[in-house]
């Protein structure tokens, strides 16, 4: 799925977030301009990876979109993202590591722009989240996420203002 980032001449009106995992930054822009910059964010205790799997406690690089947002979360807040994608889910498929009948669920997902099944071995809910009621000395320390995208609960409320369902996200 194609979604808008800086280099591929997003509309000037588009927001988007750019996670900026060697930063520690998430960014909020409108087509290529920053609009707001979140500093000294976490991400998954073992870093990134092009590869997930269930359990890794590694944060997917990629093109996703906010797929859903929950009215409760003990994370304070939740945005969960489009993960897994088609293109993740391709690659697990050929290497087999997923079914034909996962593959074709989150397929199916992909094209309706619907939330993807969160429950195959590529793992699952996978969003941007605040620190709910977890140590903010730790958040600012340490890599300690299963492989989200962690705000303090401060952060997040302000994101709010930002973004919707749909809202174009790039894990760099």
């Amino acid at each position: 799925m194609a979604l808008p980032s800086a280099a591929q001449g997003t509309a000037a009106n588009t927001v988007w977030l750019k996670v900026d995992t060697r930063d520690a930054t998430l960014t909020v822009m409108k087509g290529d301009k920053a609009q707001k910059v979140f500093k000294d964010i976490a991400i998954g205790r073992y870093g990134t990876t092009d590869a997930k799997m269930e359990g890794d406690h590694r944060t997917p690089l990629g093109r996703f979109t906010i797929a859903w947002i929950p009215e409760k979360s003990q994370y304070h807040r939740f945005l969960g993202l489009s993960y897994p994608d088609i293109e993740r889910a391709e690659r697990a498929l050929a290497d087999g590591k997923i079914s034909e009948a996962q593959w074709q669920a989150i397929s199916r997902a992909s094209a309706s722009k619907r939330r993807p099944p969160q429950n195959t071995p590529l793992g699952g809910f996978i969003g941007i989240h605040g620190t709910g009621a977890g140590d903010l000395k730790i958040h600012r320390q340490y890599n300690w996420t299963n492989g989200c995208i962690a705000l303090t609960n401060e952060q997040i409320d302000r994101l709010m203002n930002w973004v919707q369902v749909g809202t174009p996200v790039e894990i760099r």
